[in-house]
């Protein structure tokens, strides 16, 4: 299956993420986290999921955010904390006929949820540059989800490169959670200029939650 996860191709075969595992006071490792992962088939039609190997993680990961790894981000220090891939875990959804993705992102966290909505609210405005690319990535933070966790955020950004007829605007939704040193990130992302399908983005996200806390 080819994927267009987060703006990039990335390849990978269906599997079930594992069962069993606990969060620790200890950072969690990238295989304890898939442990903690949803099933593909918690995504409703017409989301096919896969669960991504680490090194496609590297690569998606950073479209999550809007930003690419290694780019250099005006204002300086509105760059986030760069996700390791062996302290992660990634599954993606993806609506072929909408253009659209849902992901649940997992990692090992050792700052609470709390820097990095500091973080967004003073970084509305962010540019990235790399390669001779530049983007712009306007976040506003939105009323958290109820949801048993320890902290809660939510977060809707657009993400525009190019100019004139060549334009591409990106469109996320991420509702986040912290559980302990785990943080659960669900994204919505799509490049039309279709509505959020927030219900599925929702269900997703409290069964996320709901196996971290179970784990």
């Amino acid at each position: 299956m080819t994927l267009a996860a987060c703006g990039s191709d990335v390849t990978g075969t269906p599997e079930p993420a594992g069962q069993g595992a606990s969060v620790s006071s200890e950072p969690s490792g990238g295989s304890d986290l898939d442990a903690l992962l949803v099933d593909p088939t918690v995504f409703p039609s017409p989301y096919e999921a896969i669960v991504l190997p680490p090194q496609a993680i590297a690569q998606a990961s950073p479209d999550l955010t809007g930003i690419p790894a290694g780019a250099e981000v005006s204002p300086a220090g509105c760059k986030p904390a760069e996700v390791q891939p062996d302290g992660a875990a990634l599954i993606v959804g993806t609506d072929n006929a909408n253009r659209a993705t849902i992901s649940v992102e997992l990692t090992s966290v050792d700052e609470p949820l709390s820097v990095r909505e500091e973080q967004l609210k003073q970084c509305a405005e962010v540019q990235a540059s790399k390669s001779g690319a530049t983007s712009t990535i306007r976040s506003t933070v939105t009323p958290a989800p109820p949801i048993n966790a320890d902290e809660t955020l939510a977060v809707r950004q657009t993400v525009t490169s190019g100019a004139g007829s060549d334009a591409v605007t990106q469109s996320m939704l991420t509702l986040m959670a912290q559980v302990g040193d785990v943080r659960i990130a669900a994204t919505y992302m799509s490049f039309g200029g279709e509505s959020t399908d927030a219900a599925t983005l929702d269900e997703i996200f409290t069964a996320a939650v709901q196996k971290v806390n179970a784990g």
